[in-house]
């Protein structure tokens, strides 16, 4: 995950290479001082979800503006917490049903109201 080193900017990374981007698997990782790192909910860790998806919108933005095809950049929520129901199955840990949809309705959210902001 490129969000468990604090040095990367992501926002700064999808500014220089987003014209190379064609697909995102979203997480969010909750950085401890000591170097390590866990999952954390998309909108809950230490990366700026916030700033990481306005930079794919305004990405797209500009690929429209260029008359590019390809405008859309398609997103998943990669990984998810168990909740609800997810207790009564067997999943590979992080790919619950219920925890991932979570993860992509946060997702959802958070870029429509951005579009809906700029």
């Amino acid at each position: 995950s490129l969000g468990a080193r604090g040095d990367n900017d992501l926002p700064g990374m999808i500014d220089r290479l987003g014209s190379h981007i064609h697909f995102l698997h979203l997480r969010n990782v909750q950085r401890e001082l000591d170097g390590s790192f866990y999952e954390a909910d998309h909108l809950g860790g230490s990366t700026d979800m916030y700033k990481v998806m306005k930079a794919i919108i305004l990405e797209q933005q500009k690929r429209e503006a260029a008359g590019r095809e390809d405008v859309a950049i398609p997103m998943r929520p990669d990984h998810g917490h168990k909740i609800l129901d997810d207790f009564n199955y067997d999943t590979y840990p992080g790919y619950s049903v219920s925890g991932r949809m979570k993860g992509l309705a946060e997702l959802r959210g958070l870029e429509m109201g951005i579009k809906w902001s700029i």
